[in-house]
């Protein structure tokens, strides 16, 4: 009997991701492997039910995060959780994170208020200061210093809570919230009281912005919540998450820009020399950092749909994969070779589509700031420790340096 059905009707068998704790910049080899040669292909997480689709190559990552028959609302609907990193919920379901359009269109508009050019030149200044009275006590401190700690940890903290509107004394309320809440270490229940804290406290910070009107985050969406323009619980979810992906994700990926500086002395050599070609810099990093462990949020398919070679089913669950699309050699050639004079191309360490980071200005502002200043205050900058001496940490959803041991 002649079998007739076709390559992309057949369902491959799925692949375990253990999703192990890796070292330093490592790319997941997991990851490699099926952007090499399985570019849709089916897993399982260690959490969740079932198994699902993961798609690692550029053209298709595009594809699946821009395409309105992948839907993330869905996901909400579903009988049984999808196979996931975690034994909890990260993101609530309110917010931006699982909504479509018109929903999703809605919140980020009223959220997009705060993002503009205007908001940061506002900001700006701001984190100059904080940037430059942080230097001022690593040098206080004196060598060797840890950056984590000093640094990269407070900085972005500071600069999402101007952003939000959180008051200068209230800020060490929120320092541990971020990393129990983005984590797959501490467990479930430790993980839910952490966003139930940070959620009393949003809450709490958007009736005394209804109050005591300012020129931040809450206010906006205080004043939307009274419009009706969105839900308390819906305005609740995206401050919690702008606090936490700001704070969490900035400070480790600034780690890790300066570690892979500091391990590539020809590139930092090159930035002193030449700062203005920073930003361009930045972006390169962004790109070549493998900044978080696994994957985000996936998607459901709303009817059947191809991608590459395979037909993905109405309702089978599909990831996508921005750091295997960042380093698809059929875009940017070479992509374990940090380049500072890559032709332009959009890479995906933002994201890409609807769901594209809202604050993918702020962020770059700081990522930008952080370099050009520690080069400015500390031209002798090195590692305290051999690269193979240095910690990381463990079982984060974004990954970074536990210490960042340094010395000038």
């Amino acid at each position: 009997m002649t079998d007739t059905t076709t390559a992309a009707d057949r369902t491959p068998p799925a692949r375990f991701w253990a999703l192990d704790d890796l070292r330093g910049l490592e790319f997941d080899p997991l990851l490699a492997e099926l952007l090499r040669d399985e570019p849709v292909a089916r897993i399982r997480l260690p959490h969740g039910d079932g198994e699902a689709w993961l798609v690692t190559r550029y053209e298709d990552v595009r594809m699946v995060t821009s395409d309105p028959r992948f839907s993330r609302s869905a996901l909400v609907h579903r009988r049984r959780t999808a196979t996931r990193m975690t034994g909890h919920t990260v993101a609530s379901h309110a917010g931006l994170n699982y909504a479509d359009p018109p929903d999703h269109t809605r919140m980020k508009k009223i959220v997009a208020k705060v993002f503009t050019l205007q908001s940061m030149k506002r900001l700006r200044p701001l984190a100059q200061a904080t940037a430059d009275r942080l230097l001022d006590e690593v040098e206080l401190h004196g060598a060797p210093a840890d950056l984590m700690a000093l640094f990269h940890g407070p900085f972005p903290l500071a600069v999402v809570s101007d952003l939000i509107g959180v008051p200068e004394e209230e800020r060490p309320r929120l320092a541990a919230w971020p990393d129990l809440v983005l984590s797959a270490g501490p467990g479930p229940e430790t993980s839910r009281q952490a966003k139930a804290q940070l959620t009393a406290y949003i809450l709490e910070l958007l009736q005394r912005r209804r109050r005591e009107p300012r020129e931040d985050l809450a206010t906006v969406l205080a004043e939307a919540m009274d419009s009706g323009e969105m839900s308390e619980e819906e305005a609740v979810s995206v401050t919690t998450a702008i606090q936490v992906s700001a704070a969490h994700a900035v400070r480790n990926n600034s780690a890790n820009m300066v570690y892979a500086l500091l391990t590539h002395p020809e590139h930092l050599a090159r930035l002193r020399a030449e700062p203005q070609a920073i930003p361009r810099a930045v972006d390169e990093l962004l790109r070549y950092i493998p900044h978080r462990n696994g994957v985000g949020l996936p998607r459901v398919a709303v009817e059947d749909t191809k991608v590459g070679d395979v037909v993905i089913r109405a309702g089978e669950v599909v990831y996508a994969s921005y750091l295997a699309a960042n380093w698809d050699p059929q875009v940017f050639p070479h992509p374990d070779t940090i380049d500072f004079d890559r032709p332009p191309m959009a890479h995906m360490a933002f994201g890409h589509g609807v769901h594209h980071c809202i604050g993918a200005s702020l962020a770059r502002m700081e990522l930008e700031m952080i370099v050009s200043s520690l080069l400015n205050r500390f031209p002798g900058l090195r590692l305290a420790v051999e690269p193979q001496e240095m910690i990381w940490q463990r079982k984060g959803l974004i990954r970074g340096p536990q210490t960042l041991p340094v010395a000038w």
